[in-house]
């Protein structure tokens, strides 16, 4: 018997590219996909060549793009397993193209200041809370189970597409646009979102009003499901080290390579293309890796890969004469471990997680690997400050490849298959 809410597979398609649902989800995320990562480079160059930001400033607006996080992370969760979740991802695209909008109008007035893209970044984070929570519990109500491996491998893939093209575009506009503007792509990029999803026709119903529970009570539930799962708790420990010490690093990177090393945005995008290579071919092998060294092995792979990457994002100070190979091998290896690792935890989640509690479940989750970002990015502010950049990075590099003990030390290391049923709640 299946749950509310849970596909059962017996009259869906076999394959992702014939469910219509799924291909206007994958399109809508491709195309927001595309905008962000040419933000990626904007905005951290908005701040440091415009409006001349400090590394205290700099490490506050990155921990002011994923606070919400820690603020509102928990809530979340429990608010959107209330809800339809397409309408969820609706009303985040909407805003979050609204509040990216306001900053080239502001910088075309001549008003633009760091405290208004500090505002902006909090509240396009606050909203990337619930679409990110809608987002990663979707899936699983458009599509059979079985299926979930192979469409969350392609909207990965598609984020790595963006990630190997975007960078080196946003170089590009940027030799030739002012970042404020760049930025005014990335708030179309989510209105191209919007309208992909309204596309969208589920049979999702909100959750009656008698079965819901207090709000602290559901979240507590949500809570107690992940941490009662032993596997899960150690992919979350690794995953909030990971995204602590990639959040120092990725910090205190463009003071590097646009202040230290004078790269320019032209060379630190083109770098940051080529290495992101690795993460698509990541996306698209990590099926391939999951069958080879076996579901739970690829986890902690996976990790020691993206640890190491992040690691080598440290040399280029060492040499300056090699910081572009240096920048793309690093880049390269760290979004490869990633997206397998990704793929590899997330399918897994949302295969034990009942229906009722997808939503709940990510934003526990999230909770706890995003809401260290913003950590990460005043602790870089602080670093940068007091130790100096390449420190820093240093810190960062040593911190990450530490953070895959939890799952490097654990049964995943040699687990030819993880739970595919949902888990007791």
């Amino acid at each position: 018997m299946t749950e509310p809410g849970r596909t059962t597979g017996a009259a869906e398609p076999a394959t992702v590219w014939r469910n219509a649902p799924f291909l206007r989800l994958w399109s809508g995320e491709s195309a927001s996909a595309v905008g962000s990562e040419l933000a990626v480079l904007a905005i951290p160059t908005l701040a440091v060549t415009v409006l001349a930001a400090s590394t205290f400033e700099i490490g506050v607006l990155t921990a002011l793009e994923t606070v919400a996080f820690l603020v509102i992370g928990l809530p979340a969760g429990a608010w959107v397993d209330r809800m339809r979740k397409r309408r969820v991802m609706l009303a985040a695209d909407l805003t979050r193209a609204l509040l990216l909008a306001t900053i080239p109008v502001a910088w075309l007035l001549g008003a633009l200041t760091i405290w208004q893209l500090m505002v902006v970044a909090a509240l396009v984070g606050a909203a990337t809370v619930f679409f990110d929570v809608a987002y990663q519990s979707y899936p699983p109500m458009i599509l059979p189970s079985a299926l979930l491996g192979d469409a969350n491998g392609k909207l990965e893939a598609s984020q790595q597409v963006a990630r190997v093209g975007g960078p080196a575009a946003s170089g590009a506009l940027l030799a030739a646009l002012r970042p404020a503007l760049v930025v005014g792509i990335d708030a179309l990029s989510y209105l191209a979102s919007f309208v992909a999803l309204l596309g969208i026709r589920d049979d999702e119903q909100p959750r009656p009003e008698h079965e819901r529970l207090p709000l602290v009570t559901e979240i507590r539930e949500g809570l107690a499901f992940v941490f009662h799962q032993p596997l899960l708790v150690r992919v979350v420990l690794c995953t909030a080290g990971l995204n602590l010490f990639s959040g120092i690093g990725g910090t205190v990177l463009p003071l590097l390579v646009l202040r230290d090393l004078h790269l320019g945005t032209l060379v630190w995008g083109a770098a940051t293309s080529v290495g992101a290579v690795g993460g698509l071919l990541g996306a698209l092998a990590a099926g391939r890796v999951a069958r080879r060294v076996g579901e739970g092995t690829a986890i902690p792979v996976a990790a020691v890969a993206a640890g190491v990457g992040a690691l080598l994002l440290a040399t280029p100070g060492l040499v300056p004469t090699l910081a572009v190979p240096l920048l793309v091998l690093a880049e390269f290896l760290t979004s490869a471990g990633v997206l397998v690792y990704n793929i590899t935890q997330v399918t897994y989640r949302q295969r034990i997680c009942p229906p009722r509690l997808l939503g709940r479940m990510n934003a526990s989750i999230r909770f706890v690997v995003w809401g260290v970002v913003p950590i990460g990015g005043i602790t870089a502010g602080l670093l940068g400050t007091w130790l100096g950049v390449e420190a820093t990075m240093w810190v960062a590099g040593v911190g990450a490849v530490l953070a895959a003990l939890p799952v490097l030390l654990s049964p995943l290391l040699g687990m030819r298959e993880l739970p595919a049923e949902p888990a007791a709640a």
